[in-house]
């Protein structure tokens, strides 16, 4: 075997490179694609652990607040307890770092230097010398407005800095540094931290070191059970934090890799296409080792070593091409891909050697499936009549009932739910799906061609053309199927794309009612210091040219440690079926609840159901004891609300009634209508101006925008973020048709006889281009119209199942048939300009030498 691979194929490789570099370009392109991806998330994910184990510490557990903080005077009680050694209080407080020209994030972390070093010792501050002095002074530590930053805020500001609270500046003094790595992050003495920031006697978390022998799981299950422990307190393993990330971005990195393999999926049918025609080129040879004594199966094994040497070549090459896709974009872009959960990361790349063999194989399975076919058509030549010329290209026919045994099965997995939050039986229906459609091609070219044929019994060319296409229909189906293939992934991804574009257009313009909207932060996780005062909230409203004004609270609430917070918003809800984008009606909120409307987020991940109660929220809202209601609050879901803004979940409740129970009548976000819409930016100067009188540099701390403007900006976004795949369509129609060319030139190879009878018959040249012309409109016209019915249950799929289990929200399905009728078009166009092509050489042979060939 090794000898004809150094000669037999080889020769067949040397001769035809670039048509075997095709192949192993495809192969290359579908590995490098899912194997960035994988590089580019695991070193994020891997940068991101390391930032919260250098900020945490090694605590064995954390005590957080449902709602960021909690009364400090909790501390006291944790610490005295006998099993704890250690107890460090911890005050998180997210804000912005303003200098000259910038305003950047900047985590604010308040620790007690006594304690920190023996829990979290990167964050304990590391004074340095003053310009003018050679000693450290050590109370800087604890002087209030000294901070110490870690290397990523050193980036961000010179000696001097002011963070944001609220709409005013608050200058502090650069200390020192810490050795916490990760995000921008400042670190000063507790005390002064609560002081700078009025959050006088209130902690975010306490890291705890419990005592040698202490099961931390007893522990923490025995704390939480005691009649008077607070419901709005959490304790949790360290790794949580990283759990949450990891959580939410796990169905975003999947269907990144699921997209980046349909690049694989379409180069198994190019590998498919290549050796088919390879096949049918050496068909004489491959019958001549058979007459020589080289068995079936050697043959299929012969061909299978060429398809797995192809697929080597790719898969190798795909991983270098990775790996350099990777480190270009983690350099670049950092190492969020357009799914923001891990914005501002700029992680290290971070190879993995079992990861590139995992994706490797990949590659390589791609390509033997891709010539499993061909080498089994190699295996069945009978030796004698193919070296007589009479061989043809054999395809065995099949039954079309395992087809519909496979679309069925595909069809039940759509209902089946996810698992781990990844829809892996919705992925698995699709591939079924499409496995199905395209051996089910054979029945319905057939079914298709036996009502055409009797409309063209008058017209030569076209009778031929379809004559031959209605017994050589298992030959078309081989011939079309990487035109199905890719085509239906095309218009899968395009009707997905185009909904989720429609339903996010309608959204935005049931969000956006309002003439101009100004927000203090989009972090929320800053929203409890950067705010919207209510005297300036009341200035702003008394404005001349404002006619309307609605304030908006956001807050972050903790309901489960594992998952990120969702938003808590408060806002008016005079009549939620206007206000919000409900999924259904709302429900009339019975008498003593308080009703509250949940995004489909809180409905997948928090178990919230219409029409019920939602203890969650009632156990980890904290609000005001002497409004009397802490005790006697009931939440209703009176209403389930798209948000395609907040992945983690968003719960919306009225603002009096927010302001009501917890006397908070603070805003982050404002939305006006004005008497003159076109006065919008005279309103900004406005509202800039009330800042001011606040504070000098105020008026530079809002965000502005109008509806026009938020909408282009998140459309932008949008096509930003599915630019991929688009290019991923360009990439499978492309090899569609490299496929159906190549179907073509190995038919036409064979059909050398059947042309020279053609012409003896009298048919011109032309005429016989036209036949094969026709024949190739006949079969990618089929193809086009399988394709695209086959893109669309797949797409109804991706809409309806898909989306909803990956990333908690639905969606409207949108048809764009124009898009689809053009990309029909263009497919049916370009399979006839090939097959056209394909048969103009063996046209031009010597017809007689063609029928001499039967010797």
């Amino acid at each position: 075997m090794l000898d004809l691979l150094k000669t037999f194929s080889w020769q067949e490789l040397k001769h035809h490179p670039w048509r075997n570099a095709a192949a192993v370009v495809a192969v290359m392109l579908g590995v490098a694609l899912a194997y960035s991806v994988h590089l580019i998330n695991a070193s994020a994910l891997d940068e991101f652990s390391q930032a919260a184990r250098s900020v945490g510490g090694q605590p064995d557990l954390e005590l957080r607040g449902a709602q960021g903080r909690f009364d400090e005077s909790l501390f006291a009680r944790v610490a005295r307890l006998p099993q704890v050694a250690r107890a460090s209080p911890v005050l998180e407080v997210g804000t912005y770092a303003i200098t000259p020209g910038s305003k950047r994030s900047l985590q604010v972390v308040g620790i007690d230097a006594l304690v920190v070093a023996y829990v979290a010792p990167d964050l304990m501050p590391l004074p340095t010398p003053p310009s003018d002095k050679q000693t450290v002074d050590r109370f800087a530590l604890f002087a209030p407005g000294q901070v110490f930053l870690n290397p990523a805020a050193q980036l961000l500001a010179g000696p001097n800095l002011k963070l944001q609270s609220g709409l005013g500046l608050l200058p502090v003094t650069v200390a020192g540094t810490v050795r916490a790595s990760g995000r921008a992050l400042a670190v000063m003495d507790i005390g002064a931290a609560q002081e700078l920031f009025g959050k006088q006697g209130q902690l975010s978390r306490i890291d705890l070191r419990l005592k040698p022998g202490v099961n931390r799981d007893d522990f923490a299950r025995n704390l939480q059970s005691a009649p008077d422990w607070p419901t709005d307190l959490t304790l949790s393993v360290p790794g949580d934090a990283q759990s949450q990330i990891n959580n939410l971005s796990r169905a975003y990195r999947v269907n990144l890799t699921v997209l980046a393999f349909i690049a694989l999926f379409t180069g198994a049918f190019l590998v498919f296409s290549v050796l088919s025609l390879s096949v049918a080129k050496r068909a004489q040879q491959f019958a001549l080792l058979g007459v020589l004594g080289l068995s079936g199966r050697k043959r299929l094994s012969l061909v299978l070593w060429e398809s797995l040497f192809l697929g080597l070549l790719g898969s190798a090459a795909g991983i270098a091409l990775g790996t350099t896709l990777a480190a270009l974009a983690l350099k670049l872009l950092g190492g969020d891909l357009g799914g923001g959960f891990f914005a501002g990361t700029a992680p290290r790349l971070q190879l993995n050697g079992w990861a590139a063999l995992v994706y490797g194989a990949m590659g390589v399975a791609a390509a033997l499936a891709g010539g499993w076919w061909p080498a089994r058509t190699a295996q069945a030549l009978p030796p004698a009549q193919t070296l007589k010329g009479l061989g043809g290209t054999l395809v065995n026919p099949h039954s079309h009932w395992l087809s519909l045994l496979l679309i069925l099965v595909g069809t039940a997995l759509t209902q089946a739910p996810a698992v781990w939050g990844i829809p892996v039986a919705a992925y698995l229906s699709v591939a079924l799906l499409l496995v199905g459609g395209i051996t089910a091609l054979p029945w319905l070219i057939g079914l298709l061609l036996d009502r055409i044929a009797p409309l063209v019994t008058r017209q030569t060319l076209p009778l031929l053309a379809v004559a031959r296409a209605r017994h050589q229909r298992e030959t078309a189906a081989v011939a079309v199927s990487g035109v199905v293939a890719s085509l239906s992934l095309a218009v899968a991804l395009t009707v997905m794309v185009a909904s989720f574009r429609d339903s996010v257009s309608l959204w935005l313009d049931q969000v956006l009612p309002a003439d101009l909207y100004v927000r203090s932060t989009p972090n929320l996780g800053a929203s409890d210091t950067v705010y919207f005062s209510p005297a300036y909230v009341q200035a702003a409203a008394a404005l001349n040219g404002v006619k309307q004004l609605q304030a908006q609270r956001v807050l972050p609430l903790l309901l489960k440690p594992t998952l990120p917070p969702v938003a808590l918003i408060a806002r008016e809800l005079a009549d939620p079926a206007k206000n919000l984008p409900l999924v259904g009606e709302a429900l009339p909120v019975p008498v003593g609840q308080i009703g509250i409307y949940v995004s489909e987020a809180v409905v997948d991940l928090h178990g919230a159901v219409a029409g019920q109660t939602f203890a969650p929220l009632g156990k980890t809202f904290r609000t005001l004891a002497r409004t009397g209601l802490a005790d006697e609050a009931s939440y209703f879901v009176a209403g389930v609300w798209r948000d395609y803004a907040r992945q983690s979940g968003a719960i919306v409740i009225d603002r009096a009634v927010f302001e009501r129970l917890t006397g908070d009548q603070r805003a982050n976000d404002l939305a006006l209508w004005l008497t003159d819409p076109a006065d919008a930016p005279k309103q900004q100067q406005e509202l800039r101006a009330l800042a001011e009188q606040m504070g000098p540099g105020n008026g530079d701390l809002m965000e502005f925008g109008t509806p026009s403007q938020i909408r282009a900006t998140s459309l932008r976004i949008f096509d930003r973020s599915f630019a991929v795949t688009y290019w991923l369509q360009a990439v499978a129609i492309a090899i569609g048709l490299f496929g159906v060319a190549a179907s073509f030139s190995a038919q036409v190879l064979a059909r050398r006889k059947e042309f020279g009878l053609l012409a003896h018959l009298g048919l011109t040249r032309r005429q016989i281009l036209t036949v094969v012309a026709l024949e190739g409109a006949a079969w990618t016209l089929l193809g086009a119209l399988a394709g695209l019915g086959l893109g669309l249950v797949v797409s109804v799929v991706l809409v309806q199942v898909v989306n909803p289990q990956s990333f908690h929200w639905t969606m409207d399905l949108m048809l764009p048939w124009l898009k689809l009728l053009g990309l029909c078009l263009a497919v049916v166009a370009a399979g006839t300009l090939t097959a056209w092509l394909a048969a103009r050489a063996a046209a031009g042979q010597d017809a007689v030498l063609a029928v001499k060939e039967d010797w």
